[in-house]
């Protein structure tokens, strides 16, 4: 049976940290493959802009070229408008019935998890792997749910402290990849900070980066 990782988030932009999370759950958790599935438009982050789907899509695109067991999957910005995760992972066991499928979040994902849209069925239909992210140190033993902890010295940044950086012209090598930064200059992204368009709601919570 093929293990399949799927790395779902906005990844406006990818960055290192999301290389190192995907290269140590493919060696901890032997994996055939992971898809990384960049979002549409996730309602949970609306307070902030996000880069057009073609912009990230590219980008994600650079940030796996070189990883031939990394893949991305269009899934969510085909269907556009608002993916749950649930939904993604329908479309997934129905291309791969008969994989293992790996749901790749992070701390923060699984505090929240039971208020995603249908977590039972997540379950169901994939096995969850999560990473720790910087500033949730909660006991993650209390969340009563079955999951398999990605172990390691992981990249600790975040796609909007990266977005912070290059609004305020800073360095961003050390995070991000030589292919993207040079995308991002080409194309001038980043370049300004943009407005809170609304708040968050809390039924809207799907999944972060």
């Amino acid at each position: 049976m093929s293990r399949i990782g799927i790395f779902g988030g906005t990844f406006d932009p990818p960055h290192k940290g999301h290389i190192a999370i995907a290269e140590e759950a493919m060696k901890q958790l032997s994996l055939d493959a992971i898809y990384f599935v960049p979002a549409y438009l996730p309602p949970h982050k609306l307070q902030h802009y996000s880069m057009t789907a073609k912009h990230r899509l590219t980008m994600v695109k650079l940030a796996i070229d070189g990883h031939k067991d990394f893949k991305v999957s269009t899934i969510e910005l085909q269907r556009r408008g608002i993916s749950y995760t649930v939904d993604t992972l329908k479309a997934f066991r129905s291309r791969f019935p008969n994989a293992a499928l790996i749901l790749i979040i992070g701390t923060d994902n699984l505090e929240q998890f039971q208020l995603w849209k249908s977590p039972k069925a997540i379950l169901q239909l994939a096995s969850l792997a999560v990473y720790k992210r910087r500033g949730f140190n909660q006991s993650l033993k209390n969340q009563n749910i079955a999951f398999q902890l990605i172990k390691g010295q992981l990249l600790q940044v975040s796609s909007t402290e990266i977005r912070k950086r290059l609004v305020k012209g800073l360095t961003v090598s050390k995070l991000l990849s030589t292919p993207i930064e040079r995308y991002i200059k080409r194309h001038s992204l980043y370049v300004r900070s943009y407005p809170i368009i609304r708040k968050r709601k809390i039924n809207e919570i799907n999944r972060t980066h």
